[in-house]
């Protein structure tokens, strides 16, 4: 999967793939083979945090 750069992208992409394919968050950062803290580093920049009760970044 691409992710893009821009951080209200990565977010719909993000929650987009959570929603539609993956358990938990940890299952797509291990799928896709990236960098978990990066992308939580990012949407942390725009006020987004996991809830892992939701699934998602609220």
């Amino acid at each position: 999967m691409n992710f893009p750069k821009d951080p209200v992208m990565l977010l719909s992409v993000v929650n987009t793939a959570l929603r539609d394919y993956y358990s938990s968050f940890d299952a797509l950062v291990e799928d896709n083979e990236i960098d978990g803290q990066e992308i939580i580093n990012k949407l942390a920049g725009i006020d987004y945090h996991y809830d892992s009760n939701k699934n998602q970044f609220r």
